[in-house]
């Protein structure tokens, strides 16, 4: 579905197969001289085929049509490729633009056959099969003309000015685009309405991602918006209080990990079964391959954000298998 959500800014509708968020929102800006495309969809023969479409439908030239990535995951990146022409320069920041091109590289999945190891989930019985994996099976082999951006730089589009500011915590190189003058907010994943982005760690001893979220968060809350366009479902109207509401969220949930731990030691996985997710399937023993690996990610940030506030212990067993208790 396409649709019309500002002069000449558009909102495409790409199909994601199989997968609970059913749709990534793409969004077209058409300039005078240059137009842009920010995000796009898995790479896959659905998504590719509902771009077609609107590529033809809204009369789109590739040929001086740039791209903008807010973050690297595949369902925002996987087509780029397929899509950018010898003259599309593709904007991302340096951090996820670096990391879809180590994507290519076999050796960047053993992060996560170790988080399997390290969080609990092979001890628990999930298979350690990281070919399932939506960004190994949908991502974009590489970045052509790739021009890393960083905070406060500008892109310029017809009669828009947009300013990037960067929202590490759903990726560390995550940035959203900021439209002063019409007070609009291209945002990714950094807020969602109804949903709650995904805040998952997979490397321990590394960047506190929860913590990098919250203050992604204070810093849209300073800016003048009235028009959110998310990377998923619907657009928002109540940046502010979005952001409330998501921080709360997450302070509950905080709260519930504690209470899960209790006077015993626990792993992510452990936590992450008992954790009340919702989703459709209730059942943890019926939760799809990925989502396991996605809500186990989650108890990670959420266990490790608690750790670096010293109000719960990690500890590695002999077994490779990080523990946690309440001090």
């Amino acid at each position: 579905m396409i649709e019309q959500v500002w002069p000449n800014l558009f909102k495409i509708e790409i199909p994601l197969p199989g997968n609970p968020l059913r749709f990534t929102n793409s969004y077209y800006i058409r300039g005078t001289e240059r137009s842009l495309l920010v995000d796009n969809g898995f790479n896959c023969a659905e998504s590719r085929a509902v771009m077609n479409d609107a590529i033809n439908t809204l009369g789109i030239d590739m040929t001086v049509t740039d791209l903008f990535i807010t973050h690297l995951h595949a369902d925002h990146s996987g087509m780029t490729e397929y899509l950018a022409s010898s003259t599309s320069r593709v904007f991302a920041s340096y951090e996820d633009g670096m990391g879809v091109l180590a994507s290519q590289n076999v050796n960047y999945w053993g992060k996560f056959d170790d988080f399997m190891q390290f969080s609990g989930l092979i001890n628990a019985g999930v298979e350690n099969n990281t070919q399932q994996h939506p960004g190994r099976m949908y991502g974009t082999a590489y970045f052509k003309n790739f021009i890393p951006i960083k905070e406060s730089d500008r892109i310029d589009v017809g009669d828009f000015t947009f300013q990037c500011v960067m929202t590490p915590g759903h990726t560390k190189g995550h940035v959203c685009l900021y439209e002063q003058t019409h007070r609009l907010l291209l945002c990714g994943d950094t807020i969602l309405g109804k949903i709650t982005p995904n805040i998952s760690l997979w490397e321990i001893g590394g960047d506190d991602v929860l913590g990098q979220y919250l203050q992604s968060l204070d810093k849209i809350e300073k800016l003048d918006i009235d028009v959110v366009l998310p990377g998923h479902r619907h657009i928002m109207y109540n940046c502010r209080d979005r952001s409330q509401q998501l921080k709360l969220h997450h302070q509950k949930r905080l709260k519930e990990v504690l209470h899960l731990i209790g006077r015993d030691s626990a792993n992510a996985a452990d936590i992450a079964g008992k954790m009340d997710w919702n989703l459709s399937i209730k059942k943890w023993d019926e939760f799809p391959w990925a989502q396991k690996l996605f809500s186990t990610g989650e108890a990670m940030s959420h266990l490790y954000h608690l750790c670096q506030q010293s109000r719960i212990s990690i500890t590695e067993g002999d077994d490779g298998i990080y523990r946690f208790a309440q001090i």
